[in-house]
């Protein structure tokens, strides 16, 4: 262990122990749900320490990346793997944002053309119809963690075909164009990356990944995307809540 992460000597007794205590959390997932700390005067008070005590504790943790800072939204988890909230239909891009993180979004293919027979099946939408078929690598920074792949109704959304989607929001898009999404029907499995896959998000071939499929809808249950999206195991956790009835 180095010395920065066993908490250095010149850090004062308090805050040597505020500091692992923190650590042991932040290893233990305890702020992965939220992949950021609580305010610093909510942490302070939990912790019995001075605010300015915490600093020096969070200050150290930033210098072994574990955090680090973001303007207006306080200390974030660096290691926290991204996930959608239980229940909660949220983009990449907001994901990202949650966090103060930036999302990056590079258009690998797009093409219109049309759907296949299963495809306007699942759609709801009469044989051949037209579809965009968008790839896509998603990054946070310069870190690619999911290549995503979407199949989304044009007579659903008229005027995509001509949105800008690189470091865009789909769903922003679409919003700008009077659809919303509203619910996902999302489904994840576990796999390992092939070597397409494993180029693209800068792992190597057999890797761990999680493997989502989606078929997404509007408030009126009308399907409006096909997804897929392939995720580094190392970045992205699937969340739930459960209940059991009786």
């Amino acid at each position: 262990m180095t010395e920065s992460a066993s908490s250095p000597p010149s850090l004062g007794a308090t805050a040597r122990a505020a500091c692992g205590t923190l650590r042991s959390r932040i290893g233990a997932g305890h702020f992965a749900a939220a992949g950021r700390l609580p305010a610093e005067r909510v942490l302070a008070a939990e912790l019995g320490i001075s605010r300015g005590t915490l600093r020096q504790a969070l200050a150290q943790l930033a210098e072994d990346g574990l955090i680090l800072p973001a303007p207006q939204s306080g200390w974030h988890v660096v290691s926290a793997p991204l996930g959608e909230p239980p229940h909660t239909l949220i983009s990449f891009t907001e994901m990202a944002r949650s966090r103060g993180l930036e999302a990056r979004t590079r258009v690998l293919a797009r093409q219109e053309r049309p759907a296949t027979l299963d495809e306007a099946e699942q759609l709801k939408e009469p044989p051949a119809s037209a579809v965009l078929d968008l790839e896509r690598v998603r990054s946070l920074g310069q870190t690619p963690v999911c290549l995503e792949r979407q199949v989304i109704s044009l007579s659903r959304v008229p005027g995509l075909a001509d949105r800008e989607l690189r470091d865009r929001s789909l769903y922003a898009e679409l919003a700008a164009l009077g659809v919303r999404p509203y619910r996902s029907d999302f489904s994840v499995q576990a796999g390992g990356a092939d070597a397409r896959t494993a180029g693209y998000l800068e792992v190597a071939e057999g890797c761990p990944v999680l493997i989502g499929t989606e078929s997404c809808a509007d408030a009126s249950g009308r399907p409006l995307i096909l997804g897929r999206s392939t995720y580094r195991g190392d970045s992205y956790r699937f969340q739930a809540t459960l209940f059991r009835r009786g």
